[in-house]
């Protein structure tokens, strides 16, 4: 889990969606104790190992020998979500430049791409309340995100959730690929929509197109070797 959640911090940096030090990665341990792992706050992404991942209990709370502290704003966020989705074992939060963007448009994420199909089949939205310090917006983000594995938060960025690691990355490379292409599509001029219909068959499409595995467990040991030739050291 430590290799792959600092795998995961560096594939954020090379794919561009870190925003310096400011975001966070969590990862839940198994066993009823409710401890996470999330990373030091002050190293850059790329910068993060397995062994420099600090241990936290559900309160923020260390349980870890680290030179470096937690963000306890930083986890307020994902704190909430790890406490009522019992089958989330990773959230997942960026403020890149699209995500941002499509964040601040009034209609949200548009159905333009085949990216965007695969997201709106579960896909949910947060009002912008300031910076997420407080405690009394857990309810209300908890209500916003339901059971979709999406969310835009609105004026502020994105979030994705998974089982796994592997597919809180992957869900958010095809959330962060659909408002890139958003943001592009528009400056180019009229947008053709695609329709309901397709977007109904695209539901179960992606199970068919990748054999019956998950996207995350097909495209996964991938990118674990593109880290292996471009920025080795994550596992240590």
């Amino acid at each position: 889990m430590r290799v792959d959640l600092a795998a995961a911090y560096r594939l954020v940096a090379a794919y561009g969606w870190s925003d310096l030090i400011f975001t966070h990665i969590s990862a839940r341990i198994p066993g009823p104790e409710h401890h996470f792992l999330i990373n030091p706050y002050g190293l850059m992404f790329d910068e993060i190992t397995a062994s420099s991942l600090i241990k936290i209990d559900q309160s923020c709370k260390k349980l870890s020998d680290s030179p470096y502290p937690v963000n306890p704003a930083g986890f307020t966020i994902h704190s909430c979500i790890h406490e009522v989705r019992d089958d989330v074992g990773c959230v997942l939060h960026t403020h890149s430049r699209a995500g941002v963007g499509v964040s601040a448009q009034k209609a949200g994420l548009l159905p333009v791409s085949q990216q965007s199909t695969i997201i709106l089949c579960s896909l949910a939205y947060h009002d912008y309340e300031g910076i997420a310090l407080y405690a009394g917006e857990k309810p209300r983000l908890q209500a916003s995100l339901g059971r979709a594995n999406n969310l835009i938060l609105r004026n502020h960025g994105l979030l994705t959730v998974g089982r796994t690691i592997a597919d809180a990355f992957l869900t958010m490379y095809f959330l962060e690929t659909a408002c890139r292409i958003q943001i592009d599509a528009q400056a180019g001029g009229e947008l053709n929509l695609i329709g309901p219909a397709p977007l109904e068959a695209n539901k179960n499409a992606m199970k068919m197109a990748t054999a019956g595995q998950s996207a995350a467990e097909l495209a996964w040991p991938a990118l674990l070797r593109k880290l292996d030739r471009e920025n080795p050291g994550y596992a240590a």
